[in-house]
């Protein structure tokens, strides 16, 4: 084996790599998305309920 044949396996081990990364970063963003989908209708009333005073106390 060459040394082309090195540096060809290694920038081909270093490809995989950086795919497996970008494909967990993919997964575990996909999975916070769906986990803010999954809160109930009530913790998104008392969020905007919250930022609601938080505003009306700001304008004040």
């Amino acid at each position: 084996m060459g040394k082309a044949d090195q540096f060809r396996d290694k920038a081909q081990d270093l490809a995989d790599q950086a795919r497996a990364k970008m494909g967990n970063a993919k997964d575990e963003a996909s999975s916070r998305a769906s986990r803010a989908k999954d809160r109930s209708d009530e913790e998104r009333r008392a969020q905007m309920e919250a930022q609601d005073r938080f505003d009306q106390d700001y304008d004040a």
